[in-house]
């Protein structure tokens, strides 16, 4: 089966389970939180919407592999199903004028990562345990910037915090991952930092536990919310952090019932998503 193929299975399958009706988040959801996560969801526009069950995020921009590498044009979609822990992502780049395509699958506690180019030829597969905890702390990443509603969930256990920063923690599958968040004076999200995931190797075979942190640029409307509009993948090494991935948020969707969008063709969206 081709990454596209296994791509849409997997999504048409979680979209087939979604609830036929949402209960809407009010200020009593936010009392348990601490102040500047409060504080977030009401910048976010969350109070008065509904409680989101899943996400569809599209997004655009560049990747390298290191800082010696060169950079390579993104475009990539992504669901996640926060109720069931799934999470989708599904990417389009180019390396050397070869079509890369890219497939990171989190279900039923455990996680892959498939790149391939030209369609066919394997350039990454990895999976195992490492590989599942550094997609559980993504999950919670997408979560507090892409789905600030989500937050309110029970599952997570807030820690720390101060006025501008909070630490939580995140279980799911047996695993357990720890972030902590900062918050500016307008009370948005400007970073999310986790000492819980894993590099991988440019070869697949090799897992290096490492700070990662995923700094915003800018905040901007979608629809009612006010969401992550641009930011950045950080890998701090012992030379010094590094971005590794830049990305533009074109659209976020909450509780998607349709059935998934055909995937813009690679050929005509690369060459724009480097500006």
């Amino acid at each position: 089966m081709s990454l596209r193929a296994a791509y849409r299975t997997d999504v048409a399958r979680a979209l087939g389970q979604m609830p036929q009706v949402m209960r809407t988040i009010t200020d009593t959801d936010l009392v348990r939180l601490p102040l500047p996560v409060q504080r977030y969801l009401r910048t976010a526009g969350v109070v008065g919407q509904p409680e989101v069950w899943n996400f569809h995020v599209r997004l655009h921009g560049r990747i390298r592999r290191d800082t010696d590498a060169r950079w390579m044009p993104l475009q990539a979609e992504q669901y996640d199903f926060v109720e069931r822990r799934e999470r989708f992502f599904f990417l389009n780049s180019t390396m050397f004028g070869i079509p890369v395509r890219g497939y990171h699958r989190y279900a039923d506690a455990s996680a892959s990562m498939d790149i391939r180019a030209a369609g066919v030829i394997p350039v990454v597969r990895t999976s195992g345990p490492e590989m599942l905890q550094s997609e559980t702390v993504t999950l919670l990443n997408d979560m507090c910037f892409f789905a600030p509603a989500t937050l309110v969930d029970p599952a997570l256990v807030w820690e720390e915090s101060d006025r501008h920063s909070t630490r939580v923690r995140f279980s799911n599958g047996g695993v357990s991952v720890r972030a902590e968040l900062t918050f500016n004076a307008a009370g948005e999200l400007t970073d999310f930092l986790s000492d819980d995931r894993y590099q991988t190797s440019a070869n697949g075979r090799e897992q290096t536990r490492r700070r990662w942190s995923t700094p915003a640029r800018a905040y901007r409307a979608f629809g009612p919310m006010h969401l992550l509009a641009s930011g950045e993948g950080r890998w701090h090494t012992s030379e010094g952090p590094f971005a590794y991935i830049e990305l533009t948020v074109d659209d976020v969707e909450y509780n998607v019932r349709r059935t998934l969008q055909r995937l813009s063709d690679p050929a005509s969206t690369l060459a724009p998503a480097l500006h």
